[in-house]
Formats: structure tokens, C-alpha cells, sequence
């Protein structure tokens, strides 16, 4: 039998979705699809499907970073994504672990609100988010209402998204990506970093089943980095992968249905 060819490995930190949708299995699927071997820590159990979030149990802190040594002791991780954190004490036992195996590549998806409505993370761990994780970031992906609740005003223009990029990257991270799902007409991906500003183009989709979109595109992008592609390669990989997948999505349920996290 033919050895297995080496595949780089990512590591999730972030919630489950019982409906496999977004979150951890989300991601597994992302980085499996693009070539990656996935590991995860999980931060929170939500029992969800396709029509909403029914319930939602964080886990304790400790045993988050437990879940994150453990991995970090054994397998060699090439990059690493955090989702949803849940709670201010996860937020900063993900900083500390960080931190302490001086992760290069992060890429922070701000989760803050499920696709339903439902808040993912309180006031105490948004503050500890832009306190301690997002100078720890290689690269930050909101979309807007993520943005918005970052800085605390209104996005309503292209010009208003270049200033909050900005203004996002002023808060420590190397680089951010303000996705464009939520605009009118296009759905173009605004990147900022230290060369300065490059849109992503990509023509809007007609379909209903968006459930986590975000998970995913922050997830290719983390994939890519664990590829050693660059971030703005990286970022291009995942604007083409998650076209796919909302051009190949399909209903799973009787609500929103998830991106085909396979679509090649």
C-alpha cells in the first residue's frame, strides 16, 4: 500500500452545530475539502437545525484549553481559526494558548450573532475579543453587522467598509477582511493589510441556503494559510470555493439550508 501523502493540519476553535451547518463540522468539512487534515476544539454545544438555535450550552473554559494543549502537544498545527468563543473566559484561555505556542496564523471570524438572530457572544467577551485576540490575528473576517458591532456605528458605503477595515486593523490585527455578503448588489470582499486595499469580486447567488457562509469562507482561508499560500492567495482560494458551495447548495431541511461544503 502507497504511504498517505503528508497533509497539513488546521485546527477550529469554535461551537457545535448539531445541524452540521456552520461551526465546527462546518469547518472539518472546509478544511477535508480543500485538502487539509481538521482538528478542533469546541467552545460550545447547540442543539440547532435548519430553522434556528434552540439551545446553547458553553463549555467551561478550562476545558477549552485543555482541548486546544492536547492537540498543540501532538499534531503539528499549520494554522488555526477561532469561530465562535461564546464567553469572555474562553476568549481569553484562547489568547493565552496562542500566545503560549506563538500561533503565526490566526484568522479570527467574529462571530457574534447566529445567522438566525440569536447573540453568540456577550458584551464582556466582544470587549475581550478586541482587547486580546484581535492583535493576536493574522487576518479578522466580519461582515458588516460583525464590523459594525466592532466599532459601535453604521456601515452604509464602500467608503464607510475601507474606513472600517481600517479602523479594525488599527486594532491590532495584521489584516482584515470585511465580507460583502450583507451589501446590496455585489457581494464583493474588501481586504485590508499592509499593502493596503484589494476587493475581491464576486457576483451575488440566488439562493436561499446561506447557512454558515462565513464559517466556511473564514475556514478555506485558514486552509489556504496551512497550504502556505499567502493571505491574499489564501483569500482568493476561498472567494472561489465559497461561490461553489452557495452556487451548489441544496435543501437539507425545512429552513435555511447550509452551503455545499463539497461543491468541486
Amino acid at each position: 500500500m502507497a504511504p498517505t501523502p503528508f497533509r497539513p493540519a488546521a485546527l477550529s476553535i469554535a461551537g457545535s452545530d448539531s445541524s452540521a451547518g456552520a461551526g465546527i463540522a462546518a469547518d472539518l468539512k472546509t478544511f477535508a475539502a480543500l485538502g487539509v487534515y481538521g482538528c478542533c476544539a469546541i467552545t460550545a454545544i447547540t442543539a440547532q437545525n435548519t430553522l434556528g438555535v434552540q439551545a446553547v450550552e458553553v463549555l467551561e473554559p478550562k476545558l477549552v484549553g485543555q482541548q486546544i494543549g492536547s492537540l498543540m502537544e501532538d499534531l503539528a498545527v499549520h494554522a488555526v481559526k477561532t469561530g465562535m468563543l461564546a464567553s469572555a473566559g474562553i476568549v481569553h484561555v484562547v489568547a493565552d494558548e496562542m500566545q503560549r505556542k506563538g500561533i503565526d496564523k490566526l484568522v479570527v471570524d467574529p462571530v457574534l450573532v447566529s445567522s438566525s438572530g440569536s447573540p453568540l457572544l456577550d458584551e464582556a467577551g466582544l470587549a475581550a475579543l478586541k482587547q486580546r485576540l484581535l492583535p493576536l490575528a493574522l487576518v479578522v473576517t466580519p461582515n458588516i453587522p460583525e464590523a459594525e458591532a466592532l466599532l459601535g456605528k453604521r456601515i452604509t458605503s464602500t467608503v464607510e467598509i475601507m474606513d472600517a477595515a481600517r479602523a479594525i486593523r488599527d486594532m491590532g490585527a495584521r489584516a482584515v477582511i470585511i465580507k460583502g455578503g450583507h451589501r446590496t448588489g455585489s457581494a464583493d470582499d474588501v481586504l485590508c493589510d499592509a499593502d493596503g486595499f484589494r476587493t475581491f469580486s464576486g457576483r451575488r447567488i440566488d439562493t436561499v441556503h446561506t447557512h454558515g457562509t462565513g464559517c466556511a469562507f473564514s475556514a478555506a482561508i485558514t486552509a489556504g494559510l496551512a497550504r502556505d499560500l499567502d493571505l491574499r492567495q489564501a483569500t482568493a482560494l476561498a472567494k472561489s470555493y465559497i461561490s461553489a458551495a452557495l452556487g451548489r447548495a441544496y435543501a437539507v431541511g425545512r429552513g435555511r439550508s447550509p452551503v455545499n461544503h463539497f461543491p468541486w
